[in-house]
């Protein structure tokens, strides 16, 4: 198993998303800690996505699940569980490795890193993403790339989507 993991998976296990379900705050939960038992996770040699989740998480003391899968992942450096990508950054947030150049206008300025690691590692690992109802526009053009997202809470992502786009129809999720 070998993912790169947005932060809001982090903040789902620490249970601090109000809306979301149960289901998705034990998904989150299951796959933080299936993770630190046998996977993988890709970051970025800048450590952009380490930095974020260290301003969103609570490290000392940890706090929740996301906290402690932080604490397990800064002990990682240099194992064979963390690889780092290079990534060229051509202005703030955006990136020369971004999958799809039309679509990084599109694309929220704080995520693109997600996508853009993924897109630079040579495997290609899937994007686990909680929560965040605007991977649902983003994710076709992501797949036409080669790079996968993963909803681990797809009712929970719909859900918000319809509220906060109520004029949109809820978009497909990948199969």
């Amino acid at each position: 198993m070998k993912a790169v993991i947005d932060t809001n998976v982090l903040l789902v296990a620490n249970g601090l998303h109000d809306d979301v379900s149960e289901d998705c705050v034990v998904e989150c939960i299951q796959r933080l800690r299936a993770m630190q038992g046998k996977g993988i996770v890709v970051i970025d040699d800048g450590l952009r996505i380490l930095r974020e989740y260290q301003r969103k998480t609570s490290l000392n003391p940890p706090k929740g699940v996301g906290d402690v899968f932080l604490k397990w992942l800064l002990r990682q450096a240099g194992s064979t569980r963390m690889e780092q990508v290079s990534l060229n950054e051509t202005a703030d947030d955006c990136f020369a490795e971004f999958p799809d150049s039309e679509l990084e206008p599109r694309f929220d300025a704080p995520d693109r890193k997600f996508a853009a690691v993924a897109h630079a590692h040579p495997d290609s690992p899937a994007i686990w993403q909680a929560a965040d109802c605007k991977w649902l526009d983003w994710w076709p053009a992501l797949r036409a790339k080669g790079i996968k997202v993963e909803f681990l809470c797809p009712a929970d992502a719909c859900t918000f989507y319809g509220k906060k786009f109520p004029e949109k129809p809820v978009p497909q999720l990948p199969d």
